[in-house]
């Protein structure tokens, strides 16, 4: 609910910001350049009511981008990706076919993963198999 308020007020902060930033005055040159004495630094300029409204806006959306952040991670908590019990969860037990009497395989998600048979070839093994070449021959580590 918060964040759906939050994210209407930043809507609206954008399109008044948008709004506001049309309403200037133009200072003149393409990209910013030039602008004379009236320029955003000088005494004169800074003190316009519509650039105190574009700052005051700016400043209202960063806190509502920041809002919006630290909400949006408020239902996520202190639960890790890798977590055992969420890697748990994912896993869901496939049901056997219609017809038959198999019983379904209970996984412990604490359980240690089984091992599997990890490739023993090199990079260079790897690059051969690719292109169609035999693997080169395996070279002792050197001695220290």
């Amino acid at each position: 609910m918060l964040q759906n308020i939050l994210l209407v007020v930043m809507i609206l902060i954008s399109l008044s910001l948008t709004g506001l930033v049309l309403l200037q005055k133009s200072e003149g040159g393409a990209l910013g350049m030039g602008g004379g004495p009236s320029g955003f630094m000088t005494a004169r300029g800074a003190g316009n009511l519509l650039t105190k409204a574009t700052w005051a806006l700016a400043l209202a959306g960063v806190l509502c981008a920041i809002g919006l952040t630290i909400v949006g991670n408020m239902s996520r908590g202190n639960r890790s990706v890798i977590d055992a019990e969420a890697v748990g969860a994912l896993v869901t037990p496939t049901a056997p076919p219609a017809g038959t009497d198999a019983a379904p395989v209970q996984i412990d998600p604490a359980a240690p993963a089984p091992a599997v048979d990890a490739p023993t070839g090199s990079l260079s093994d790897l690059e051969a198999e690719i292109s169609g070449a035999a693997p080169a021959a395996a070279q002792p580590a050197p001695a220290e």
